[in-house]
């Protein structure tokens, strides 16, 4: 997930950066996997405008990402995908039964890694284990601060 620079042609452009799409690989996310995202406009509880100049813009589909896979998943991944929910980027993965998840990608994560997650699963780029399972010094991503509230 590189940082696109762009050259100064106007005094706007000076410093602007912007995401490079280049590893993406799929066009259309899974549909039912998505949520819409509604924007309330500037609207209370009550329905009365409470924010002017509020409301418009494009529908956001956000991914419904799994933070917690069973213990014991095996699973490869499809696609690196984006999502506007997010800075990072997300993987579809299917796993031993057929069954299709989003999780957040691991950087250098490519298509059709294996991934595994549970106590029995090895230190390599996108497999999930537990913090006491993982040995110091380790790189880590996706921890999980506050218990159910899923990784960060």
């Amino acid at each position: 997930m590189a940082i696109k620079n762009y050259k100064p042609t106007t005094p706007g452009r000076r410093g602007m950066t912007s995401m490079d799409f280049d590893g993406i690989t799929a066009k259309k996310p899974v549909k039912s996997l998505t949520v819409i995202r509604k924007q309330n406009s500037g609207r209370n509880n009550q329905g009365r405008i409470t924010t002017r100049h509020r409301g418009g813009g494009a529908r956001r589909f956000l991914r419904i990402v799994n933070f917690n896979l069973p213990e014991g998943t095996s699973a490869t991944v499809e696609h690196i995908e984006y999502d506007p929910g997010r800075s990072a980027r997300i993987a579809r993965i299917k796993d031993q039964a057929g069954k299709l998840h989003y999780i957040v990608a691991t950087q250098g994560m490519k298509q059709g890694q294996k991934i595994t997650a549970g106590h029995d699963s090895t230190i390599e780029n996108g497999n999930r284990l537990s913090l006491k399972d993982i040995p110091t010094g380790s790189i880590i991503h996706a921890v999980e601060m506050t218990p159910g509230k899923g990784a960060q």
